[in-house]
């Protein structure tokens, strides 16, 4: 590079000279170390399950379904995956079918036009 195009480019700001080591972890901002000592952080799930946010059956299935996508290297299972896991879990039917009704979280409010 030359004299005259080092002069030229004066509103460069180099910024990759930071007093901060981003690899020892800490915030720049606060000053506050990231990491939380020893130990595995939980996952969302887990932590959603301690919290009582889930089921017993409802974690087993996720943790099982997670298992199956890691072990067939699939991100999104089919329809037809899925059904094979939950018999594999030992579910069968056998009660006659209910209305999906009942399962509705939050049913949507009438559109007014």
């Amino acid at each position: 590079m030359t004299d005259k195009d080092s002069k030229s480019n004066d509103s460069f700001i180099e910024r990759r000279n930071s007093t901060v080591d981003r690899r020892l972890g800490l915030d720049r901002r606060l000053g506050l170390n990231r990491r939380r000592g020893p130990g595995r952080r939980r996952t969302d799930e887990r932590k959603a399950a301690e919290e009582g946010q889930m089921t017993d059956e409802q974690f087993e299935f996720l943790m099982v379904i997670d298992r199956y996508k890691k072990e067939n290297q699939r991100p999104f299972p089919t329809w037809t995956e899925v059904l094979e896991v939950i018999k594999a879990l030992g579910y069968r039917k056998v009660a006659e079918p209910q209305s999906l009704k009942s399962f509705k979280k939050n049913p949507e409010p009438a559109k007014v036009r």
